[in-house]
């Protein structure tokens, strides 16, 4: 018993020798924010390193904005999308103490040194009919700066499905507007952790389900946490139903009716739409620029096999003013 003691001692010892450094390099790489906290109750030196971890990742079942009286963030994307043309309105029934814990801002305050986040919500955003799918991948600073939008519906192996195409485009123009509103709700609800965590150089909110994706590299924040200061000045911010302002936009999209993927299965209704704000550009955008961002969203896998039998296709040109 007294040398397995001491062994175990021993073994102590030697952790404690190892650096804050190397320790701090290992806690960066374990990453996950639920685990990190655990380990603030290791000892008095855990508890006073975890808040210097620089690159975290958390996973989240319920979020609850700071600013809002009750119901969690899925929600609230769950009552924006209800329909494109209704704006979301709080309750006002008071949030619980319970309920003010899980808002990804009091937890990320446990932290000072945050350079490279990533939250995970538990679903996607976007309800659709079965078969339906749609990923997408918006890039934001204080406004939308790009949006990737790809489309399609599984179809079983057959190649004579009748496809209804006036149907079709009013569809993919609502899947369209659906994931914008989506991004411009998630991107409202950074701004707490933005402003706060001004050492931030990439921030990416993400889905359980690979569905959607916001995207803020260090130019972006930097951005965000300009116009932030603008508001806190006393200076209107633009900003409608609990989420941003998507600005007027230039959509360049792609579709194919029929599309055979490598592994044999059949997708019908295929559409890629590359979204930028006007800006003033002529065309929103060119093929090369379409093409390094769709490859950079959708390079891999199906969707990226999908993306280069789009790419071929001629582009239509749409444009949407702010909403």
């Amino acid at each position: 018993m007294i040398i397995i003691k001491n062994q175990m001692i021993e073994a102590m010892d030697g952790f404690d020798r190892l650096p804050d450094s190397l320790i701090l390099l290992i806690f960066n790489s374990i990453s996950d924010i639920k685990t990190l906290i655990c380990c603030r109750s290791v000892s008095k030196r855990f508890n006073s390193l975890v808040p210097q971890t620089e690159s975290l990742s958390l996973k989240v079942d319920c979020v609850i904005s700071p600013e809002s009286d009750s119901g969690s963030l899925v929600t609230l994307l769950k009552s924006l999308l209800k329909s494109i043309h209704d704006l979301f309105k709080p309750d006002s029934k008071p949030t619980s103490r319970n309920q003010a814990q899980n808002s990804p801002a009091r937890i990320l305050n446990q932290f000072d040194r945050i350079r490279d986040l990533q939250i995970e919500l538990p679903t996607g955003d976007l309800k659709l009919e079965k078969g339906a799918v749609i990923k997408w991948r918006a890039e934001f600073g204080k406004s939308l700066k790009s949006c990737v939008i790809l489309g399609f519906r599984r179809e079983a192996n057959s190649e004579n499905a009748e496809i209804d195409f006036a149907g079709g485009l009013k569809t993919r123009v609502v899947w369209t507007i659906s994931a914008l509103i989506a991004a411009s709700a998630r991107h409202y609800l950074l701004n707490d952790v933005v402003k706060e965590h001004r050492e931030m150089e990439r921030l990416v909110l993400v889905d359980r389900e690979g569905e959607g994706t916001v995207a803020m590299e260090k130019e972006g924040l930097r951005e965000c946490r300009e116009e932030s200061g603008v508001v806190a000045r006393g200076v209107d911010w633009q900003e409608v139903g609990r989420r941003t302002v998507v600005p007027s936009v230039r959509m360049r999209m792609r579709h194919e009716q029929r599309v055979q993927l490598r592994d044999g299965v059949w997708v019908e209704g295929v559409t890629l739409v590359v979204v930028r704000p006007c800006n003033g550009a002529v065309d929103g955008g060119g093929d090369a620029e379409d093409a390094e961002l769709a490859f950079g969203t959708f390079g891999d896998g199906i969707y990226g096999e999908a993306v280069q039998v789009l790419l071929k296709n001629e582009s239509y040109l749409l444009e949407m003013n702010s909403f």
